[in-house]
């Protein structure tokens, strides 16, 4: 009886996708791989992936996976994105297209305003860190090495090297996909703090305005290669996530050092292992299994919550997983 409803949920599923997409015929597509579109590169398909060139399209696809009940995920760089092997059973949405209007910054969309700069959610951090070293502002050097969108970086706090979105963050604009509206707020709003945030899902960072200082450009682009020579010396490249966890205490215990104390650098799981470089990054291997990430990760957070007391919380969103101990990634109305 359970394998007959589970079919029967399936089928009904199904139907539904396929509704899905012939609503949001020229902006949608069945079954695309996901896992190019993320940095560990595992994983399987999104059932229908969307590409909005408006606001008006992202509202589309939101009253569509409103009136189907069908789960929505937003996909930024996909550098904090770990999608199971069977892939995500909804609508994914990525924001790469999305053009605003001249004035304003949206998508892959920059504008200068004197030491005010507009970027639009999809803009890669390290290419914001460029622009604006470029334009001889100061005070955002360090996103050269966050592997990020500004969007995600807004929702997790993104920072290093001394500094974070919060530190230079006026405002954001953002579509709220399930009131079907765009409002901004202020920073003060978004109860920022390390490596997080109140953003919800439901939330997606269309643009963010960040205030600079007017700087030394030669300086800046100097400071920029340090921090590119920096990451080369101690971070693994290679199919990861960056660091998977977040330091417990923040400036005195961090993760890597809990996880290598424990003698698990270079530790494998089937096609994952956690880095002989950095302890806090887990790499995937050329056609891995998410499932085996997963399980790595969970290794190494158990033995670390076992052997010091330090439940580490994780900065990886996971996606499609039916069993997931922490919140699932993507919108559900």
């Amino acid at each position: 009886m359970n394998g007959r409803a589970d079919r029967l949920d399936r089928l009904d599923r199904l139907d539904r996708l396929d509704r899905a997409a012939d609503r949001l015929d020229g902006v949608a597509v069945r079954d695309v791989p996901l896992a190019p579109l993320t940095t560990y590169r595992v994983g399987g398909p999104a059932a229908l992936l969307a590409r909005p060139r408006t606001v008006a399209d992202l509202s589309r696809i939101a009253r569509v996976c409103r009136d189907l009940e069908l789960p929505l995920l937003v996909v930024g760089r996909g550098s904090n994105l770990l999608v199971a092997d069977d892939g995500f059973a909804g609508v994914a949405v990525v924001l790469t297209d999305l053009r605003g209007a001249p004035d304003e910054a949206i998508g892959a969309d920059v504008v200068f305003d004197g030491t005010t700069v507009a970027a639009g959610g999809a803009v890669a951090l390290p290419v914001l860190a460029r622009r604006t070293a470029a334009a001889a502002l100061t005070g955002f050097e360090w996103a050269v090495g966050v592997p990020g969108t500004v969007g995600g970086g807004v929702r997790m706090n993104a920072g290093g090297h001394g500094s974070d979105m919060a530190s230079s963050l006026i405002d954001v604009d953002l579509f709220d996909l399930r009131r079907d509206e765009r409002v901004t707020l202020g920073a003060d709003c978004l109860g920022l703090r390390f490596r997080g945030s109140d953003l919800a899902d439901h939330q997606v960072v269309l643009g963010a305005r960040l205030r600079l200082a007017t700087g030394d450009r030669a300086r800046s682009e100097h400071e920029i290669d340090e921090i590119v020579r920096w990451r080369r010396d101690h971070q693994p490249g290679g199919q990861n996530a960056g660091s998977v966890f977040v330091n417990p205490v923040p400036g005195e215990v961090t993760a890597g050092a809990l996880i290598d104390g424990m003698g698990m650098r270079g530790l494998r799981l089937g096609t994952a292992h956690v880095s002989e470089k950095h302890a806090n990054f887990i790499q995937a291997g050329d056609g891995g299994r998410a499932a085996d990430v997963r399980a790595l990760m969970e290794l190494v957070r158990e033995k670390v919550a076992a052997e010091t007391g330090y439940v580490m919380r994780s900065e990886v969103r996971l996606v499609g997983f039916d069993d997931v101990a922490e919140p699932a990634a993507g919108v559900t109305w």
